[in-house]
C-alpha cells in the first residue's frame, strides 16, 4: 500500500518542517548551548565589572546581557541546518515534490526557526538578565555611582525583549543566507562574518543609549537585513533545480 503525503496546505508544511527540525540530530544540543553559553558569558560579565567611581559609565544591559554575542552564532547555526542540511542529504529535492510552492516552505522552515530561537531566546536572555540584576549591585551600581535605586527598570525590559528578537532576526538572516547559498559551511561563513566582522550586533547591545535606539534602529536594520535575505532567497529557491 502506498501512503501520498500531502503538503499542499501550509499547516502541512509547517508541521513537516517542524517535525524534520525537531527530529534533526543536534537541534536539542544547539538550543541548550545557546541557552548555556548565553547566561555563561553574561554571568561572567557581570561578575567581571566593578564600578568604583562616581559615574563608571558602563550599561548595566551591555554587562548583563554580553552573552548574546555568543549565543547568536549558535542559533545561526541551526538555522543554516535547517536548510543546509536537506541541501546536503539530497532530501530537498523530496521536500519540494510533497510541497510544489518553494516559499511556502521557506516560510513554514522560517516559522519553526523563529519559534524554536525564541524559545531559546527568552530563558536564555531572561536568565541573564536576573543574574545580572542580583551581581551588579555588589559590584557597585549603585545610586551612590549614578545609577537608580533599581537597575530593573522599563529600559531593562526593553533591553531582554530586544535581545530576544534580535536573536530571531539573526536565525532569520541565517535561513535566508542558506536558502541563497545551499551551502551549509559558506552559509556559516557568510553570517558569522556579517555578525562579527561587521557591527550589526554592536548597533543593538553595544549601544550606550540602548533605551532610545535599540528598537528604532539596532532592530530596524537587522530585520531588514533578515527579511530581505529571506526575500531574495525565496527567490533563488523558486528559480533554481534542488
Amino acid at each position: 500500500m502506498s501512503v501520498c503525503l500531502d503538503f499542499t496546505d501550509f499547516p502541512d508544511a509547517l508541521h513537516a518542517e517542524w517535525t524534520k527540525l525537531r527530529t534533526l540530530a543536534g537541534t536539542a544540543w544547539l538550543l541548550a548551548a545557546a541557552v548555556v553559553l548565553t547566561v555563561g558569558l553574561s554571568a561572567a560579565s557581570a561578575a567581571g565589572v566593578t564600578c568604583d567611581g562616581a559615574h563608571c559609565g558602563e550599561d548595566p544591559a551591555k554587562v548583563g546581557l554580553l552573552g548574546v554575542t555568543l549565543g547568536q552564532a549558535v542559533v545561526a547555526v541551526l538555522a543554516v541546518l535547517a536548510v543546509g542540511e536537506e541541501y546536503s542529504t539530497g532530501m530537498i529535492r523530496v521536500t519540494f515534490a510533497a510541497m510544489p510552492r518553494r516559499e511556502a516552505v521557506l516560510a513554514a522552515k522560517a516559522v519553526v526557526v523563529a519559534g524554536l530561537t525564541a524559545a531559546a531566546g527568552v530563558p536564555a536572555v531572561l536568565g541573564s538578565a536576573l543574574i545580572a540584576l542580583a551581581v551588579l549591585p555588589g559590584n557597585g551600581f549603585t545610586a551612590a555611582h549614578g545609577y537608580g535605586p533599581h537597575l530593573a527598570t522599563a529600559a531593562t525590559a526593553r533591553a531582554v525583549l530586544g535581545s530576544v528578537l534580535y536573536l530571531v532576526l539573526v536565525a532569520l538572516l541565517a535561513l535566508g543566507v542558506t536558502a541563497m547559498l545551499r551551502d551549509s559551511a559558506a552559509a556559516v561563513g557568510t553570517v558569522l562574518g556579517l555578525l562579527y566582522l561587521f557591527p550589526i550586533v554592536a548597533a543593538v547591545i553595544s549601544n550606550p543609549d540602548w533605551h532610545r535606539h535599540a528598537e528604532q534602529i539596532g532592530i530596524g536594520v537587522l530585520a531588514v537585513w533578515a527579511f530581505g535575505a529571506l526575500a531574495v532567497g525565496a527567490v533563488v529557491m523558486r528559480s533554481r533545480d534542488a
